[in-house]
């Protein structure tokens, strides 16, 4: 059964267990609720993804109006973290000792989720769908409690290492790139996807602090070593900040950015769509702002959404297509629980997805866990921005 249909139909009634089954329940549940946390930088740095916790509340919300899921209503508990490891410490350990929640579900950040990473798989919680990349997230033998979301970081990467050796084989690489787990995954992941040639093709390095005000001198500095290509790792604020900074000084290199900095609402638009034409990335999910996604079923239940729950709010954003798409994905697992809610089930139903599809995912793009492999997404595909939209090209592309 499609994965939306299945949604659907988890939404359009309750479920109601055999009345001899016995249900089973862990914290933060009971016959009328199912409670879980996150946190989310709704100030700092990175509150261009606070989007992203808005979409999610809001989904739960129409889940909640619909019947709940298996008859119990979902409360989301949303922290703000602003982006800082020491507050996210602070707010996770608040949302598992004192609001007891059953699980942490899209907690934001590289940074962030390494800081409580320890301490959730200590405390046995289940710590789902991390909005973040890092390649960390997918260690089930040594923390089987934590599951990422997206595609790992170093998979993204030599996905476009691969795209530059078969389109610019002698290229001059440049890359800015956050200095932290989150920067450094992308830059080891281009290193490996460009093997025995990463030494010869990448020319220049610039990492940046999230303190920073900005990336101007990283991106003057990169220009001045002659790099013709551009491999642009950053978080939304400094995304904006390096596009238009390349475009003011005249440097016009191959411009590649990672997929969590290419949203056309929160990026590129404050970087202007004029100095973003021509940019590169990789998508799983589909562009809100592609015509061709206009009669698209699932996109169509996406607008629908956002018109009634999330009305004045900024379609052309990325975030809030990623944000639906992760809470679609949580209530199809929660639902799998049944009756069964507890912490061990949780997990058993998280590690045993087989080929899921979300409404806002691209064509060919699955979603899949086992129990020794916890990486969810291997797919992507490519795009180029063409002053309007991101236009696809190419296949669809998995891990190899």
């Amino acid at each position: 059964m499609r994965f939306s249909r299945f949604v659907a139909a988890v939404l359009a009634c309750a479920f109601t267990a055999p009345a001899f089954a016995q249900k089973k329940y862990g914290p933060g549940v009971t016959d009328a609720e199912i409670k879980i946390g996150q946190t989310m930088p709704y100030s700092g740095p990175a509150s261009a993804y606070g989007a992203i916790g808005k979409a999610e509340l809001a989904y739960f919300k129409m889940v909640n109006e619909r019947g709940g899921i298996n008859g119990r209503k979902v409360n989301l508990v949303s922290l703000d973290d602003a982006y800082s490891p020491p507050r996210a410490v602070e707010q996770v350990r608040r949302l598992v000792e004192e609001d007891d929640v059953l699980a942490l579900f899209q907690t934001l950040g590289t940074p962030t989720n390494t800081a409580f990473h320890k301490y959730v798989n200590v405390k046995k919680v289940p710590h789902l769908f991390l909005a973040t990349g890092a390649t960390k997230w997918g260690d089930p033998k040594n923390y089987p409690w934590t599951i990422g979301f997206q595609p790992a970081y170093q998979v993204e990467a030599r996905i476009y290492a691969r795209y530059i050796l078969q389109n610019k084989p002698d290229a001059k690489i440049a890359v800015l790139y956050q200095n932290d787990d989150y920067g450094k995954d992308y830059v080891k992941g281009l290193r490996d996807g460009l093997g025995d040639k990463a030494r010869g093709m990448i020319v220049a390095e610039a990492s940046y602090e999230v303190t920073d005000p900005t990336v101007d001198s990283q991106i003057v500095t990169l220009k001045s070593s002659g790099a013709d290509t551009f491999f642009n790792v950053t978080t939304p604020k400094f995304a904006a900040q390096a596009i238009r900074k390349a475009h003011d000084i005249g440097w016009k290199p191959l411009h590649l950015i990672n997929n969590v900095a290419s949203s056309v609402g929160a990026v590129l638009m404050p970087a202007g769509l004029d100095k973003s034409t021509g940019l590169i990335t990789a998508l799983y999910f589909k562009d809100p702002t592609d015509p061709q996604w206009a009669k698209d079923p699932g996109m169509q239940r996406w607008r629908d959404f956002m018109a009634r729950y999330m009305p004045g709010a900024d379609v052309s954003d990325f975030n809030y297509v990623y944000g639906y798409g992760a809470a679609q994905l949580m209530t199809q697992v929660l639902a799998a629980c049944g009756d069964e809610l507890t912490r061990e089930n949780l997990m058993k139903q998280a590690t045993s997805l087989r080929d899921m599809t979300l409404d806002v995912s691209l064509p060919g793009v699955k979603f899949s866990t086992a129990p020794n492999d916890y990486y969810l997404i291997e797919q992507l595909q490519m795009a180029r921005f063409d002053g309007k939209r991101w236009v696809l090209f190419g296949e669809v592309i998995g891990q190899q």
